[in-house]
């Protein structure tokens, strides 16, 4: 699952560069450190570590809005002071948070900690914003975990005995179907089955794989190489703060906006892993070393096409990298206050040395984090465009049902 949390979240340095008055954004942006290294862990993950991130920028959210009261509470966290630090309470609500959730960086975090906190004047102001910030993390931490009452069925692989299928277990562990979802169930987001290996569907897109997305594939253009190798591993994160760091924009703005953008996040992933569960559909590599034997006439054989990118360990369907670009792009696109002409700005996540590109609008970046899923070989189009639905509708109903303006609340 690693490959889908690198290409979703930042890769950065504990410090945002160029430096910013935003320290909410700043501090997430540490928090996304911490995140994506829980995630690269080896052994079982603890699965609060999946709340990780979102905590701390629903946390910060909840401070921030206490002092600045602009949007509804998700955590029902009273009023505080509007004198208070909203500085003080911001950083004192990612520092509680991140080290309940990543330990092992204590030291850093209360480091960091200590360094900001010394920037900011003493006084009524700072202390009341640190007491807000402790209340904001008190209650989010514990928020949205595991529901012990729901079942974590493994992993059995199917197969017939006596039969060698491949031993390794996947990498999507089961705590996912327990996690609560913040704004939307995963059984309201949850694809139809994959097109049936007789359809004709089904028989395009697995010739479209087959042709472009081979290891040895003779049809693919030298740009769609590209795009399947550095697409993949996609990073926001620039554009992000590029809304972030707009004039005029208030730090409860910009909580809102990580806050609902970590949260949405959260759902169309688990609903994308529950389907894949549920689907156990076949990735590329073993459907056309297999073709002879789907009982559609369309589809061609060949046993020893193997894909131009490595397969992740777990099931196809629907996409994973689809679904999590969709859900950041369409959280941006409709709450990120830009205007629809604003290009994009995208890094590659797995190669910081990088140069940041510009993609004309979401849509196009949508589309082509989808396209480098078929062009690396590893899924089908249908596939992508089931990951997409889903990260739209998460994003959509994350951002019109949480976290509202307090003057859309009013008139309900």
């Amino acid at each position: 699952m690693r490959g889908i949390f690198v290409a979703a979240a930042a890769s950065v340095a504990l410090w945002s560069s160029p430096a910013s008055a935003d320290l909410v954004t700043d501090w997430w942006e540490i928090g996304n450190r911490y995140y994506l290294a829980a995630q690269g862990a080896s052994g079982p993950r603890v699965p609060d570590a999946e709340r990780g991130l979102s905590r701390t920028a629903l946390a910060m959210f909840e401070a921030v809005n206490a002092i600045d009261r602009r949007y509804e509470s998700y955590l029902v966290l009273p009023a505080g002071d509007p004198r208070a630090s909203q500085d003080a309470a911001a950083a004192t609500a990612a520092f509680k948070v991140l080290l309940k959730h990543y330990p092992a960086n204590k030291s850093a975090l209360e480091e960091s900690f200590a360094m900001v906190m010394a920037e900011i004047p003493d006084g009524p102001a700072k202390d009341s914003g640190r007491q807000i910030g402790e209340r904001a993390a008190d209650a989010a931490i514990g928020a949205n975990g595991v529901d012990a009452s729901i079942a974590q069925p493994p992993y059995r692989p199917r197969t017939s005995p006596g039969e060698w299928i491949h031993t390794s277990i996947p990498s999507l562990e089961p705590h996912w179907y327990a996690l609560k979802p913040w704004a939307i169930t995963a059984d309201r987001l949850m694809p139809p089955p994959p097109p049936a290996l007789t359809s004709e569907r089904y028989a395009r897109d697995y010739e479209e794989v087959r042709r472009l997305g081979g290891r040895d594939s003779k049809e693919r253009t030298p740009e769609q190489t590209l795009i399947a190798r550095y697409r993949q591993g996609y990073d926001l994160s620039p554009m992000v703060r590029y809304i972030t760091d707009r004039p005029g924009r208030r730090q409860v703005d910009n909580a809102r906006l990580l806050a609902v953008y970590q949260m949405a996040f959260d759902d169309a992933v688990q609903a994308m892993i529950i389907s894949k569960y549920r689907y156990d559909f076949w990735r590329p590599v073993t459907a056309i070393r297999n073709g002879d034997g789907d009982a559609n006439e369309s589809t061609q054989l060949d046993p020893n096409w193997l894909p131009l990118l490595p397969n992740p360990n777990f099931q196809e369907y629907p996409c994973g990298h689809c679904a999590a670009v969709a859900v950041q792009a369409e959280v941006l696109k409709l709450a990120g206050g830009l205007s629809p002409g604003t290009p994009v700005r995208v890094a590659a996540g797995g190669n910081p040395n990088m140069v940041i590109q510009t993609v004309g609008s979401w849509d196009e970046i949508v589309r082509q984090v989808s396209d480098s899923r078929m062009l690396g070989g590893v899924h089908y189009r249908f596939s992508n465009e089931a990951g997409e639905e889903i990260g739209r509708r998460a994003a959509r109903t994350a951002v019109e049902t949480i976290l509202r303006p307090l003057r859309l609340v009013k008139k309900r």
